[in-house]
C-alpha cells in the first residue's frame, strides 16, 4: 500500500536523510519526494510517496518520522504514482500542440494537473453566452450538477474557503476537501481539489496561478 505524507522539516543538511532512515526500519520504501515549500522560516515541507509492506499500519510512518527532532507529519492519506511536477512541462506541451481543438487541449489540463499536484481532480470553468459553466473535468471530479454563474467567481490565484464560497456546489467540498482555483487568461478558471486535505500552501496556489498564466498566454 502507498501512502502520501506532507512532512515539514528543518531546512539543515542531513534532515530528510534522517528521516528516510526512520521511514525505512518501520519498512516504510519511500518511492518519490517533491519539495512542496522552501522558505525563509528554516523549515522544508516535502511530499513523499512511501511504500509500506502488506498488513502494516499507516501510523507507523507517523509516528517513525516523528522520531526525528524538529519533523512534524502534516498529513497522511493513501495514494497511487508518485510526486513529479516535471509532468507539467509535457502536460504543457500536450496542451499546446492541440491549442487549435480547445476542447481536447483543456481535458489535457484536468487529466494531467491532479497526478502532478497531488490533487484528487481539477475543473475548468468557462464564460458560455454570458454565463460560467463547465467545460471540462478530470475523471474523478464530482459531477457536473449544472450550476452556471453570472460572473467569474476568481479573479486571482487563492484558496477557496468551503464554507464562505456560497457559489461552491456541495458535492465539491465533500470529504472535506480543500479547494484552489486560478484564472487562466480571460475566460476561462481552473479549481483543483484534493479530497481528505491538506490544504494547499501558498507556494501551491502560487504555482497554479503559474500554470494559468502560462495557459492563457498559449490561448492569447
Amino acid at each position: 500500500m502507498s501512502y502520501l505524507l506532507r512532512v515539514a522539516l528543518p531546512d539543515t543538511p542531513g534532515s530528510l536523510g534522517y528521516v528516510a532512515a526512520a521511514l525505512g526500519e518501520v519498512g516504510g520504501d519511500i518511492r518519490s519526494v517533491d519539495v512542496v515549500h522552501h522558505g525563509t522560516d528554516g523549515i522544508v515541507v516535502d511530499d513523499m510517496v512511501v511504500d509500506l509492506p502488506s498488513g502494516s499500519l499507516p501510523d507507523t510512518l507517523i509516528t517513525a518520522a516523528q522520531s526525528i527532532g524538529g519533523v512534524e507529519v502534516d498529513s497522511i492519506r493513501p495514494f497511487s504514482g508518485s510526486v513529479d511536477r516535471r509532468g507539467q512541462i509535457a502536460m504543457l506541451a500536450e496542451f499546446s500542440q492541440h491549442v487549435k481543438n480547445l476542447d481536447r487541449g483543456l481535458k489535457d489540463i484536468v487529466d494531467g494537473l491532479p497526478r502532478t499536484m497531488t490533487a484528487g481532480w481539477a475543473i475548468i470553468l468557462g464564460e458560455s453566452e454570458g454565463r460560467w459553466v463547465r467545460k471540462a473535468s478530470s475523471v474523478a471530479a464530482p459531477e457536473d450538477d449544472g450550476t452556471s454563474l453570472p460572473e467569474a467567481p476568481v479573479t486571482a490565484p487563492r484558496n477557496l474557503d468551503t464554507e464562505a464560497e456560497k457559489w461552491l456546489p456541495q458535492s465539491w467540498t465533500v470529504m472535506d476537501s480543500s479547494i484552489a482555483a486560478a484564472p487562466m487568461g480571460d475566460g476561462l478558471l481552473l479549481i483543483i481539489g484534493r479530497p481528505g486535505g491538506p490544504d494547499f500552501l501558498p507556494s501551491e496556489v502560487e504555482h497554479l496561478g503559474r500554470i494559468g498564466t502560462i495557459v492563457g498566454a498559449i490561448i492569447g
